[in-house]
C-alpha cells in the first residue's frame, strides 16, 4: 500500500498548541509515515469536529454552548478553523521540503460528523437522511481540495487519507442521544452507511484509511467499503471480531494497530517495544496468518490521539512505535 514493512504513524491529534514544534515532532520520528497534526488544545475550530467543518462546501457551522451547529453563512468560527488549518499546513510544508514519501491527513468520516453536527434546530444532522447526503457531498468536495492543497504542498508525497469514525458503531447500532438525551436516533441501515464510505473512499485515487478508537469496530463492513486500512485500539479487540479481523487481512487490508495509551501511563515509562507488539504477533498466531505477512499488514500506532498527553510522552510515544513496528520486521514469530 505504500508505507511498506515495519511502518508505524500516530492519529491525528497532538498537545500543545505550536504548529511548528508539532509538525517537527512528526516529521523527526515518522520518516516513513508522518501526519499532518492537530492541535486542538488552541480551541473551537482546532479540534476534529471543527477542523472538518471548515472544510465543508457550502455547508457552514457555528460553535453553540451544545456544539456545532449548521448555519446560513460563514462566520468567525468557520474562518478561524481554515485558518489555523492553514497555520498547520504551512509548518508541514516547511518541514517535508523535498519529501517523496508516504503522508497521512486526516478528517472525520461522514457518520461521526453526522452525530457532532446539529441541524439548526438543535437536533444531530443523524436524524435527517436528506442532511446525511448533504453531508456526504459537501465533506466529499471539501476533502478534494483539501487533498489537492496538500498535493501541491508537498508535491513529492503520495498522500494516504484517514476518516476519524469514534461514533460509527453508536451510529449502526442507534445509540446516539437525541438533543433532549431522552432518546436515541435510530440506527443507519449498514447499507447506507456503506454507501457513504464507498462514495469518500472513490474521491482519493490514494490510500483511505478509517479510525475508530470504540470497541467493537465493523471490520468486515469497512473492508467491503474499500478501504485499504482499519486503525483501531488493539486493547479493546475481543473474540468477536478476531474472525473479521483474519478475513480481512487475507483479503488486504493494513491493520493500523493502537498498541500504546495515548495519556502518559501511570505505571511509568513505556517498556520494551518489542514487548508493545506481542499481543499482535500472538493473534496472528491464533488467526493461523503467515507470520512473514505481519510486519507488512500492520502499521504500528498510539491507541487514539495524544492531545491529552504531555509533550514528552508524545515525542517517545511515536519513537517507541518506530522501534516497535522495526521489531515485527526483525522478529515476526
Amino acid at each position: 500500500m505504500g508505507w511498506g514493512a515495519g511502518a508505524a504513524t500516530g492519529i491525528g491529534s497532538m498537545p500543545g498548541e505550536d504548529a511548528r514544534e508539532a509538525a517537527r515532532t512528526v516529521t523527526g520520528s515518522l520518516e516513513r509515515l508522518p501526519y499532518l497534526p492537530e492541535l486542538p488544545a488552541r480551541g473551537p475550530g482546532a479540534d476534529m469536529i471543527g477542523r472538518t467543518a471548515g472544510m465543508l462546501v457550502e455547508l457552514y457551522a457555528r460553535v453553540e454552548p451544545s456544539g456545532w451547529r449548521i448555519g446560513d453563512h460563514p462566520g468567525r468560527d468557520t474562518r478561524r478553523a481554515r485558518s489555523w488549518l492553514g497555520q498547520d499546513l504551512d509548518a508541514l510544508e516547511e518541514y517535508t521540503q523535498g519529501y517523496t514519501g508516504t503522508l497521512k491527513v486526516s478528517a472525520v468520516g461522514p457518520w461521526t460528523l453526522a452525530a457532532a453536527l446539529e441541524l439548526r434546530g438543535g437536533e444531530a444532522m443523524l436524524s435527517d437522511p436528506g442532511a446525511c447526503r448533504d453531508l456526504v457531498g459537501s465533506l466529499a468536495e471539501g476533502l478534494r481540495a483539501h487533498l489537492a492543497d496538500v498535493r501541491r504542498r508537498v508535491p513529492g508525497a503520495r498522500v494516504v487519507l484517514q476518516l476519524d469514525e469514534p461514533s460509527l458503531r453508536a451510529v449502526l447500532e442507534g445509540r446516539v442521544r437525541s438533543a433532549s438525551g431522552y432518546r436515541t436516533h435510530p440506527a443507519v441501515d449498514r447499507v447506507v452507511v456503506e454507501g457513504a464510505l464507498r462514495e469518500m473512499r472513490a474521491l482519493h485515487d490514494g490510500p483511505v484509511v478509517v479510525h475508530c478508537c470504540a470497541p467493537g469496530v465493523p471490520f468486515g463492513l469497512l473492508h467491503r467499503s474499500g478501504v485499504a486500512g482499519v486503525s483501531f485500539d488493539f486493547s479493546l479487540v475481543t473474540e468477536r471480531e478476531e474472525e473479521a479481523i483474519g478475513e480481512a487481512v487475507e483479503g488486504g487490508l493494513t491493520l493500523f494497530a493502537g498498541v500504546l495509551p495515548g495519556t502518559d501511563p501511570q505505571s511509568g515509562p513505556l517498556s520494551d517495544p518489542a514487548g508493545s507488539v506481542m499481543g499482535v504477533r500472538t493473534l496472528w498466531r491464533r488467526l493461523g496468518l503467515s507470520p512473514g505477512t505481519l510486519a507488512e499488514s500492520v502499521v504500528v500506532t498510539p491507541s487514539c490521539g495524544l492531545a491529552g498527553a504531555s509533550p514528552r510522552y508524545a515525542r517517545a510515544a511515536l519513537d517507541h512505535c518506530v522501534r516497535a513496528a522495526t521489531s515485527l520486521v526483525d522478529n515476526p514469530e
